[in-house]
């Protein structure tokens, strides 16, 4: 078989599912129909699958980076966002604070610019221990305590608002600031924007972003499920001071306590929210791990994986409570690489788009599409097989017969690693003449994983 040559492209840019029954995934079209357009699709759950043979889909380990010889502050709730070339970091920092919401507690800025060496600049806004030489944006108990900002990526927004937080707690609720430069803020308005009367709420981090998809802001913030477990609510807004009626989520399993979130549109496809939840375990000394779950809009989320993502590991101090909260948003650090930040302050890598794959063995599987239509010209996948592995792609029509020239037979095997490659069928690479049909793919595999998938223009 002929060797191809490995290259990446740069890449830098309701209740859930119990076990016994199906996920609601975002709706498909009135006739059953994925219309995935030219959308980066990752296989992170069951919405393009109709049929798995000899594979499944598995859950990838985020893997421990060394450590920072530059590290910013210790994150408790934290935030790392990604403005252009720079990494903002968020943090609060509750050492002296007695209680949640006490007086000590500041919100502190850190920068870099590249996700692993980082600056604590000495911005000069607030006095502590009697000086300014400081990197404090925010000394305004009780709402440093969980302090969540946003870049606000909706068309429009005004330049002094270019960043927005909530932070709040169950007496005040969650008051909205804004912001121009992400350092210098003010609150949008002094009542809060969102309130709860139902349970306790709003203790823990409560997150927000502009969601592209919906066409609207959307908020996931954290209560307490039929006052006995911490759980997640959601709303949504258009202007991000009138919110709608609040839903709870109810993404819990039995027991199961969900003390944070961290739900965020995935930066190379954000119709699909990313979600990183801490499990709590009061039953257990109060340890934590790190969950992963995904949602499509309004849907409910995906618990394909029930797995813990990010385990404690071999640090005893991880054990104990508030050891493993993550930050809010998984950003790239690399043209192959995408990082996760948790607590105290460690980095966690992936291959970009490696959340999970559909994997297949050393006996050879199949993946078969649900119908679909796509639009565009040449087909990109992310995959990795062995030296002894390979993967090949069928088009078929809605019925599942193979299409003339575009057959397994017909496509050249793909074997290597590769965050963007182009499949080849014997005729060439072009589906043009497919674009919009309702098609189906299959997906012959062994000793592969494939993480995503996306039909584009051409290059």
């Amino acid at each position: 078989m002929k060797r191809l040559l490995f290259f990446v492209l740069l890449a830098f840019g309701g209740g859930p599912a119990r076990p016994e029954e199906p996920a609601r995934l975002a709706a498909a079209s009135p006739d059953g129909v994925r219309d995935i357009g030219s959308r980066l699709e990752l296989l992170v759950d069951r919405y393009l699958i109709d049929r798995l043979t000899e594979t499944q889909l598995k859950l990838h380990e985020p893997q421990l980076a060394p450590a920072m010889t530059e590290p910013a502050d210790n994150l408790e709730y934290g935030t790392v966002i990604k403005d252009g070339d720079l990494f903002r970091l968020y943090t609060r920092d509750g050492r002296r604070a007695k209680f949640d919401g006490d007086q000590p507690e500041v919100t502190r800025y850190c920068e870099s610019r590249d996700g692993i060496r980082w600056t604590k600049p000495r911005l000069g806004l607030h006095e502590i221990d009697g000086n300014k030489e400081n990197n404090v944006i925010l000394h305004e108990p009780p709402f440093c305590h969980n302090f969540s900002p946003l870049l606000d990526t909706r068309p429009g927004a005004p330049a002094g608002e270019r960043f927005k937080a909530l932070a709040g707690t169950v007496k005040t609720g969650l008051v909205a600031f804004v912001s121009g430069d992400g350092i210098h803020w003010r609150k949008l308005r002094p009542e809060p924007v969102i309130t709860y009367t139902k349970e306790y709420a709003f203790d823990s981090q409560n997150v927000s972003f502009w969601s592209a998809s919906e066409q609207c802001y959307v908020c996931y913030f954290r209560h307490f499920l039929d006052k006995k477990l911490r759980s997640v609510c959601r709303t949504t807004s258009k202007d991000f001071v009138v919110w709608t009626e609040l839903v709870a989520l109810k993404p819990n399993f039995p027991g199961e306590h969900l003390y944070t979130t961290l739900t965020h549109p995935y930066f190379r496809a954000p119709h699909l929210y990313v979600a990183l939840p801490t499990r709590f375990h009061p039953g257990r000394g109060e340890s934590t791990d790190i969950l992963f779950m995904t949602a499509r809009g309004d849907a409910p989320y995906d618990r394909t994986f029930r797995e813990a993502f990010i385990r404690p590991g071999l640090d005893p101090e991880r054990w104990g409570n508030r050891s493993n909260y993550a930050a809010l948003n998984v950003v790239p650090t690399g043209p192959t690489e995408m990082s996760i930040y948790t607590t105290p302050f460690r980095r966690f890598v992936l291959r970009t788009d490696g959340f999970s794959s559909v994997h297949a063995g050393a006996d050879a599987g199949e993946m078969l599409t649900h119908p679909l239509r796509f639009s565009g010209k040449e087909l990109i996948l992310n995959y990795a097989t062995s030296a002894g592995g390979s993967l090949r792609v069928e088009a078929q029509d809605a019925e599942g017969k193979p299409l003339p020239g575009f057959t397994l037979a017909d496509c050249r095997s793909l074997v290597g690693d590769a965050i963007e490659h182009k499949v080849t069928w014997a005729k060439g690479s072009d589906l043009s003449s497919l674009s919009g049909r309702t098609l189906r793919f299959r997906f012959a595999m062994q000793e592969a994983d494939l993480f995503a998938i996306q039909f584009r223009a051409g290059p």
